[in-house]
């Protein structure tokens, strides 16, 4: 047995919030962590890790690009518009409610 400790790298945070880039209403997904808007893609630089909510940031965070991952659907990349920071989410298209908006994700698809 190891005598190090385990760092946990992922914490559920079902919390719903209002969106700070386009205002909208967004309800928990009531089976994983919610981290961005399903009407605009955009995010909040709050966690390190995610679910943690220890980053001091609190920038947002624009969808720049998504790719399709055969296993998770589509993965979302957002560019920190504060610190430059880059995170990947993966997309919630299959959700019974609020589902991502998909024609915003296929758009982040083309290369700009």
């Amino acid at each position: 047995m190891s005598d190090t400790l385990e760092v946990k790298r992922f914490s559920k945070n079902d919390d719903g919030f209002i969106c700070v880039h386009c205002g909208m209403e967004v309800r928990p997904l009531k089976y994983t962590s919610r981290n961005h808007c399903p009407f605009c893609l955009w995010s909040r630089h709050l966690d390190v890790n995610p679910g943690d909510r220890a980053s001091d940031c609190g920038g947002e965070l624009e969808p720049i690009s998504a790719v399709p991952d055969p296993k998770k659907g589509y993965i979302i990349t957002h560019k920190c518009v504060k610190c430059g920071a880059i995170r990947r989410n993966k997309a919630c298209t299959e959700a019974k409610d609020q589902p991502d908006d998909i024609k915003k994700i296929i758009a982040l698809t083309v290369a700009k």
